[in-house]
């Protein structure tokens, strides 16, 4: 067995396994792209696309999470940034605050 095979037969279910262990909802995010595109570039680059498909499903998802923290990281900012304040209403003198 070659050095790529067994690696491939070595990291598909070790990927698989870490994939299933995350919460559903979030092992969904980003690893159906993910999977869609390596395994078009694992075919295309010496008939691997499952493998592909494992590999960019992990990428998919990490890119997912990581596009998440950021925008949370975002609204975090933007709660905790000082609101601009009004200046106060004019008081209007009535008639006989007049000199």
């Amino acid at each position: 067995m070659s050095q790529r095979m067994m690696m491939a037969v070595i990291v598909a279910p070790v990927l698989g396994l870490a994939l299933l262990a995350a919460p559903p909802d979030a092992a969904a995010r980003g690893c159906i792209k993910g999977a869609a595109v390596g395994a078009v570039a694992g075919h295309v680059a010496g008939h691997h696309a499952v493998l592909g498909a494992v590999a960019g499903c992990a990428v998919g998802h990490h890119m997912a999470k990581k596009q998440q923290r950021q925008q949370l990281q975002q609204r975090q900012q933007q709660q905790s940034a000082p609101q601009p304040t009004q200046p106060p209403a004019a008081t209007s003198r009535g008639p006989s605050a007049q000199v």
